[in-house]
């Protein structure tokens, strides 16, 4: 299988890209990519601009996981803006890139990342494909994301969309950032620690993408999390627990909003999403319990 990855030099794209077998990654700036991946094709890609046809040569699916980061910076309004264009826009530029291809040109799949934000913060509700959005900016970017590469399909392209909640590796993601506070001892639930958090080990991220890549029944929404989501109180204490240190020092919800901005409201949320669509597909887990994850990840 041929692939093509936008996003390639992101966290998730480094771990994808040693499952696969060969893939050309697309980016703003192809000597920075080969100097951070080996033995990939890169090719020059403003994701504002068009690409060119030549990149799809004998791709058989597309993993488009470019995007601004959500996780750096205040979410003021210019920041916003940068995290909606650099998803929604991307995306329509791919698919219009998709459809001026001869159809038998076409890749057959385009797995598209998402995430769990599609949902709003809901509570304790149970949360699989089938249920609706939310409201918040998130929830609004989520929506619209999924609608641009969902026109793919109509291309004869199959989609999947894949919702992804917090990926605990040792070396990117929610967890790098996590690992020093706690090691040092100054680790704490967020606010109440009551909001449910699902999450995924990045093994399974990667098992997940490659599973839909190969089984053609896996199509629209796809919730990229672990069978058993926790809350965040007892993901402190996991997490306090893998590193051998206290974490007794909690966060107020009102200092997370005055540092973060809106921001925090990711932080405070609560979404307990279940992979149902994963499950009933055959995908079976390595990680289904948060406290393995996370030894797993500080280990590896």
């Amino acid at each position: 299988m041929k692939s093509l990855i936008t996003g390639g030099t992101g966290f998730i794209g480094r771990h994808l890209i040693k499952r696969l077998e060969s893939c050309v990654v697309l980016g703003r700036d192809p000597d920075r990519i080969n100097k951070v991946l080996k033995g990939v094709e890169a090719r020059k890609w403003n994701p504002a601009g068009e690409i060119d046809p030549t990149v799809f040569s004998g791709v058989d699916t597309v993993f488009h996981l470019a995007g601004e980061p959500l996780f750096n910076g205040r979410w003021n309004r210019e920041k916003k803006e940068r995290i909606m264009s650099s998803r929604i826009d991307s995306t329509r530029n791919l698919v219009s890139a998709l459809a001026g291809l001869d159809p038998d040109q076409r890749p057959r799949t385009l797995i598209c990342s998402s995430a769990i934000g599609y949902y709003g913060s809901r509570g304790e509700e149970m949360l699989t494909e089938s249920s609706a959005p939310g409201h918040d900016f998130l929830a609004t970017l989520c929506q619209g994301w999924e609608q641009e590469a969902g026109k793919a399909e109509e291309l004869g392209v199959r989609v999947v969309s894949l919702r992804t909640g917090v990926v605990l590796g040792k070396d990117g993601g929610a967890l790098a950032k996590m690992l020093t506070p706690f090691k040092l001892g100054l680790g704490g639930r967020l606010g109440n620690g009551r909001q449910f958090m699902s999450w995924i080990h990045i093994d399974d991220l990667i098992g997940l993408m490659l599973h839909a890549a190969e089984n053609p029944e896996v199509r629209g929404p796809l919730n990229g999390v672990a069978p058993n989501a926790v809350t965040n109180r007892e993901f402190t204490r996991a997490l306090a627990s893998a590193v051998h240190r206290p974490a007794i020092l909690p966060v107020p919800g009102c200092v997370l909003l005055a540092v973060l901005g809106e921001f925090a409201t990711v932080l405070l949320s609560s979404q307990r999403v279940r992979p149902d669509k994963a499950l009933q597909t055959g995908y079976r887990f390595t990680y289904s319990q948060v406290q393995d994850a996370l030894q797993a990840a500080i280990q590896g």
